[in-house]
This record gives C-alpha cells, sequence and structure tokens, in this order.
C-alpha cells in the first residue's frame, strides 16, 4: 500500500511539474505566444513550426489548443492553419516527451536549486518567472526517477499484473483512461511521460 502511495504521490509530482512549466511560462511569455501564433497564419510551414516552439516551450498542447481555438472564435485565423498549428502541438509534445525521458537525474537537482533561488529572491521581475519554469523542469525530471522507483516492486504483484492484462487487452478501456488523465492532469505531455515511463519499467504493455 506504501508502495502504491509513493507511485501516487510521484504522478502527482510530474502534474504538479508541468503545471509550474506551463504558468511559468504563460506570465512571461503569453502575449509573445499570441503574437507567435497570430502571425503564423501566413504560411502552414510557419504555422506548423509555431505549434512546435509554443507546445515545447508551455509543455502542454492543451494550452495551445485554447490560444488556438480563442483566435479562431474571434475569427482572426480559419480552421485550416488552426489545424496546422495543432498538428505541430502534437509533434511539440512527442518532442518533448522524448527529450524528459532521457537520463537527466544530473540536472534536476541543479534546476531545483537555481529556480527556487532566483524566484524567492526576484519573485516579482520576469527572471523570478523564469526561475519558477526551471522549479517545474527540475520536479518533472525527478518525478520521472520516482515513477521509476516506485513502480519496479509494484510490478511484481499479481494483483497488478492483472489489471493492467486485462487494460492491455481492451483499446477503448486504455484510451477512455489516457483521455481522462490527460483531462485531470491538463497536460497531454503529462499522460505521454508517464505512459512512457511505466513501459519502459515494464509496469505497463507497450502495444495493446
Amino acid at each position: 500500500m506504501l508502495t502504491l502511495l509513493h507511485l501516487l504521490s510521484s504522478v502527482a509530482l510530474l502534474v504538479w511539474g508541468t503545471h509550474i512549466v506551463r504558468t511559468g511560462i504563460m506570465r512571461v511569455f503569453g502575449s509573445d505566444l499570441r503574437r507567435i501564433l497570430g502571425k503564423s497564419i501566413n504560411k502552414k510551414s510557419n504555422a506548423f513550426l509555431a505549434g512546435v516552439g509554443v507546445t515545447a516551450l508551455v509543455q502542454s498542447s492543451n494550452a495551445t489548443a485554447l490560444l488556438v481555438i480563442s483566435f479562431v472564435t474571434q475569427g482572426l485565423i480559419s480552421i485550416t492553419p488552426a489545424l496546422v498549428i495543432m498538428l505541430g502541438a502534437d509533434v511539440g509534445t512527442a518532442l518533448m516527451a522524448r527529450v524528459l525521458t532521457f537520463d537527466l537525474s544530473w540536472l534536476s537537482p541543479l534546476l531545483i536549486l537555481l529556480g527556487v533561488m532566483t524566484f524567492l529572491s526576484r519573485k516579482k521581475e520576469r527572471i523570478g518567472q523564469l526561475g519558477r519554469v526551471g522549479i517545474g523542469l527540475g520536479l518533472i525530471i525527478l518525478a520521472l526517477q520516482l515513477i521509476v522507483t516506485s513502480a519496479e516492486p509494484i510490478t511484481h504483484a499479481s494483483a497488478v499484473q492483472a489489471i493492467f492484462t486485462s487494460l492491455s487487452g481492451d483499446t477503448i478501456l486504455a484510451l477512455l483512461v489516457g483521455a481522462i488523465f490527460a483531462m485531470i492532469s491538463y497536460s497531454s505531455l503529462a499522460a505521454v511521460l508517464l505512459t512512457a515511463t511505466l513501459s519502459a519499467t515494464g509496469f505497463m504493455p507497450l502495444y495493446i
């Protein structure tokens, strides 16, 4: 039971880390990101790259989608460039997920230490919010390490294996679980990182 609690708390830390990064970036560069998206509609290639870049920064394709939807409802951009931006957002999520699943254990304490020092000393300035982003990235990396450590002993439990075996045999159920987690965490990146990490530990089968 304690091991399961450790796993759930690690997942919560992952969600919180992505939230901190997203809110920090939006506070510092929110207006700039809106301007970038607004100016990217002239060419499909620009719209695609804007989707990749903005999503990589805010750590959430959901946040990018909300920005794009607001532009569409206001009549600032049409459906076609909006869809291209969202395609880029999906690629941005995949790229960030790949980067964050590398062994960056050495970077986590450094980001958290520097982030806390910067945020506390210059909280009301832009650089203070960037320190907040550093804290979030450090927490994401730390959470992924904790998930691996917590999931390893659970993989040997027969009850847990039975649960995930049933999940792997039901594509619709697996789809619903992923969708619900992404909605709760407000970050598809968190859902992708969690799934990739659990698959790497053998906790969850890679193919369903």
